[in-house]
């Protein structure tokens, strides 16, 4: 008999989103946007609001995405949803195995990571302040690092798509919210006089830690959507 349960509750959102956040590519970017906007001697205030820009559209673009991606399963036929749940699982537990593994043997073997080519693109964009300029950077950084490390994220909209609704929409949104939230911090931190050296060695030191976090979430998602598949869990 499965156990009947509203799932994915809220705390399981946060969770998720709250791993998936500390995201090295697009915290990198924002650090070596604002480096770049500090170094051209703009003000405070400007700095601050070309990082919500950032922010801005970096969310946006997740959203965008979350909600095209949950109106796709959506459509797909009842019957093909036990499938759906189980082919994703697969992707997410190889994708937490890597994870994990770059824990280990980081630069070893399979990575996931942004190709090299659109590395330096970023790179390029990111010395550009001006808002426009800005607001493509974050959709840029957010359209090349989905396919790489939204693994947690494809997870959370395949248990929000079993039973898509209003409530589910105000969750992905909240995912959304979670997600951002680091970057947040780290703008008004530095905003308030933090080094950006001292946040650049913290990201560094804590990259092999925030693969691990995400490799475990990522084969527990796994497990839970195969007992989604299996009924043993019921959305219901």
């Amino acid at each position: 008999m499965g156990i009947e349960s509203q799932l994915p509750t809220i705390l399981t959102v946060i969770l998720t989103a709250a791993v998936d956040s500390i995201n090295p590519c697009a915290i990198g970017v924002l650090i070596l946007m604002l480096s770049v906007v500090i170094a051209s001697g703009q003000s405070v205030k400007r700095m601050v609001f070309l990082g919500f820009v950032y922010v801005g559209s970096v969310m946006a673009v997740y959203l965008l995405a979350g909600l095209g991606l949950a109106y796709f399963f959506t459509r797909i036929p009842l019957v093909l949803t036990e499938y759906l749940s189980i082919a994703v699982a697969l992707i997410i537990t190889i994708a937490g195995i890597l994870e994990i593994k770059d824990f280990f043997w980081y630069g070893q073997g399979a990575s996931l990571h942004i190709p090299v080519r659109f590395v330096k693109k970023i790179n390029q964009f990111a010395r550009r302040h001006s808002v426009w300029g800005v607001a493509f950077l974050g959709a840029f950084v957010s359209a090349v690092e989905l396919p790489c490390t939204g693994a947690p994220y494809l997870a959370i909209i395949t248990l929000l798509s079993q039973y898509f609704d209003f409530t589910g929409f105000l969750l992905l949104v909240l995912y959304n919210i979670v997600f951002v939230a680091p970057l947040l911090v780290i703008l008004l931190l530095i905003a308030s006089g933090k080094k950006i050296q001292e946040v650049k060695r913290w990201k560094q030191m804590n990259r092999p830690y925030m693969r691990l976090a995400v490799g475990v979430l990522l084969v527990f998602l796994a497990w839970l959507l195969i007992l989604i598949a299996n009924g043993t869990i019921n959305l219901g």
